[in-house]
């Protein structure tokens, strides 16, 4: 069975006619373009970054052109459209606009980067018109894939690939010892790591799946489910691919499938599932919806381009020039406002009665990850009956994209970890004298050492304190951060880490306790003092 793509509507070139609308609001959006390119500047750079340095983005190179290809395909269609400026549209970009501000004041790159590319968006109905807009909607919405997003999917990914290949190897009758991401079958030791997740099957294939969709259906249920399709296959495969790979390094005593074949077969099974998914979409493909016949250019919106509408035309362009100036200029003008001294943070030499300073390592040497302090506490305390515990208070003064709060994954280890590995995470909620506080806990332990005593293991707490408050949580730390910029109060903000090596996770649990309950409240106080010495 032969199978062809349905044909491309046949087009006629064709400049817009000299005094027409469309003369007018192509250089008036082009304008509009050009100047949120400039301003976000810095934003669209920290994206082109991340397609460079990250496979899982790659991809994002093809977004633009694509676009540009799929407004070209259809520019007879939006050319019989008379565009039609539309001052409403102003009210979104002001929202998105506030958006970008909040998340560059919280150093989130993730709410920065998909406001850059909404005003993108937005430009094209506030300057050419809703009808305009929704006839090139499939391109604007494609527009956002370019953005980096998904790697907040890994460790959940991960997680369930893991369940997934421990249950499926046991279903094939080889036993399986499992420790968190990590596995161990009679012919060796396996784990999974970010590379084992799927995460870049999933967003190539969704992308694919997606432009693949609007190209072969008409429909939108059809779309709709191929595009669901395209979500679900990737995951179900990449489980099968986890599970054949070990079961290949297992049948051949680790011969194959345990080195650079190990991503090559990876990969190759990617490319026939998706080969198999198109295969079968393509049979169920639809011829394309009629559409109205279209004119000229010049035709069609003959004598639209009157003085008032051009006018119209580049007053919206202005405003929205404007708008998007002045998050921007706001950040400017903050940043002068605040302290760029460096902060003064030293260890207390001592802390709580009965806590004293050390030297040393508290019974392991480990360092959490941390994204350039501008003031940094390394220091061990030790009280009478309990075992050393480590302190690292991290201080973060005029945060950016290379000094900022790291999030609460910066205490575990990371899979690409060459030495630790995260066994166990959770919470703990310590009272301290009137209040209480809520912190994040990960067992680690070396990746050569599946389970013991714990004399090599580190059981590690953390916390952010944001303007005088402590909270676990990566988003009300954030959004701390934006508050107290916008209010003047600064960036000011810390991440304490408290840990224990070389003991049982239980004796670590008593004296982490012990430590939080006695010491935080100094430790709050001084980081309060460094605050406000700004």
């Amino acid at each position: 069975m032969s199978t062809t793509l349905p044909p491309t509507p046949s087009v006629r070139l064709s400049r817009p006619a000299p005094g027409s609308a469309w003369s007018t609001s192509l250089p008036a959006l082009a304008l509009v373009v050009a100047a949120v390119l400039a301003l976000y500047w810095s934003t669209a750079a920290g994206m082109v970054g991340i397609w460079i340095r990250s496979e899982t983005f790659m991809h994002a190179f093809l977004v633009p052109p694509i676009c540009a290809w799929l407004l070209w395909r259809d520019r007879e269609r939006l050319a019989a459209i008379p565009p039609r400026a539309n001052a409403w549209m102003l009210l979104p970009m002001a929202g998105i606009a506030v958006l970008w501000l909040l998340g560059e004041l919280a150093a989130v790159n993730a709410i920065t980067q998909l406001a850059f590319v909404a005003m993108l968006a937005l430009a094209v109905p506030a300057v050419l018109g809703m009808r305009v807009a929704r006839a090139a909607a499939f391109p604007l919405a494609f527009l956002f894939f370019a953005v980096p997003l998904g790697e907040f999917l890994l460790p959940l990914l991960m997680q369930m690939t893991a369940d997934f290949t421990v249950a499926a190897v046991r279903l094939s009758g080889v036993p399986v010892f499992r420790e968190g991401l990590m596995f161990v079958i009679p012919s060796g030791q396996w784990s999974v790591v970010e590379a084992c997740s799927g995460v870049r099957y999933l967003i190539a294939s969704f992308m694919v799946g997606t432009l693949y969709a609007y190209l072969m259906y008409s429909s939108t249920r059809r779309r709709v489910i191929f595009m669901g399709v395209s979500l679900l296959m990737p995951l179900l495969a990449n489980w099968v691919r986890a599970y054949l790979i070990v079961m290949l390094g297992h049948l051949s005593d680790n011969r194959i499938a345990t080195g650079v074949d190990h991503l090559i077969y990876g990969w190759l099974f990617f490319g026939i599932v998706i080969f198999l998914l198109f295969w079968v979409g393509i049979r169920w493909s639809e011829p394309p919806a009629p559409r109205a016949a279209a004119a000229t250019s010049g035709q069609a919106v003959a004598g639209a381009g009157t003085r008032a509408r051009m006018q119209a035309t580049f007053a919206v362009a202005a405003a929205l020039i404007v708008l998007a100036a002045v998050p921007p200029w706001t950040l400017r003008e903050l940043g002068r406002r605040e302290s760029t001294a460096a902060p003064v943070l030293a260890a207390p030499a001592t802390l709580a009665p009965g806590w004293s300073a050390v030297s040393g390592d508290p019974g392991v040497e480990w360092k959490p990850k941390l994204d350039n302090p501008s003031a940094l506490v390394d220091a061990v305390y030790r009280k009478e009956g309990l075992p050393p515990v480590g302190l690292y208070v991290a201080y973060y003064r005029q945060q950016d994209d290379l000094r900022k709060l790291s999030d609460a994954d910066a205490l575990l280890a990371q899979s690409e970890d060459k030495r630790w590995r995260r066994v166990v995470d959770g919470r703990r909620h310590v009272a301290t004298g009137s209040t209480a506080i809520d912190l994040r806990s990960a067992e680690l332990r070396p990746r050569d050492e599946l389970s013991g005593g714990g004399e090599t293991s580190v059981t590690a707490w953390q916390v952010y304190w944001v303007g005088g408050r402590f909270t676990s949580s990566d988003a009300v730390a954030k959004a701390g951060v934006a508050i107290d910029r916008l209010l003047g109060r600064g960036d000011d903000s810390a991440e304490l880490i408290v840990y224990v090596g070389g003991t049982s996770p239980a004796l670590a649990e008593r004296a982490l306790q012990s430590f939080v309950q006695d010491n935080f409240g100094v430790l709050d106080a001084q980081l309060t003092r460094t605050w406000r010495q700004r």
